[in-house]
């Protein structure tokens, strides 16, 4: 339903209580402002002009007599961050930040980059290669050797 069929169908049940809008909007601009304004104090009349004029008001509010001045350096000093630099260093550097080995090399491997290609080849781990002779033939080798001598 749109909203146009529901103002309309909401006229027509006010006509039937004989009671119409428009009758009730019938209150002027002027009694309006005069219910914002007490009637008892002075220059009724002069407070009625300066509220009916739009946008305008008696008097700006605003006084130089309060207000403190400053100055823009000032300001601006005082909107710049702060440098943490010295706190941060005597904190990392302090006895009791440290990290172990295996935190920080996660730590580094994770911000090598995104990229394959910014990030180091792991290193290759050779295979421990297996002898072909057991502790037995060396024993056996190393008699038979220093026996014929």
């Amino acid at each position: 339903m749109s909203a146009s069929m529901i103002r309309r169908g909401l006229e027509l049940f006010s006509e039937k209580d004989g009671v119409k809008r428009k009758q009730k909007k019938s209150i002027s601009r002027k009694s309006a402002l005069m219910e914002q304004i007490s009637s008892e104090k002075q220059g009724v009349q002069r407070r009625i002009q300066q509220l009916q004029r739009p946008g305008r008001s008696a008097r700006s509010k605003n006084t130089v007599k309060d207000k403190h001045i400053r100055s823009a350096l000032d300001e601006y000093r005082k909107k710049q961050k702060k440098s943490q630099l010295k706190s941060n260093l005597q904190y990392f550097l302090g006895a009791g930040s440290k990290t172990q080995s295996r935190d920080t090399r996660a730590i580094v491997q994770q911000h090598s980059g995104r990229r394959a290609c910014h990030r180091p080849d792991p290193p290759v781990s050779k295979p421990e290669e297996k002898s072909v002779f057991t502790e037995k033939d060396f024993q056996k080798f190393q008699k038979e050797y220093f026996s014929n001598r």
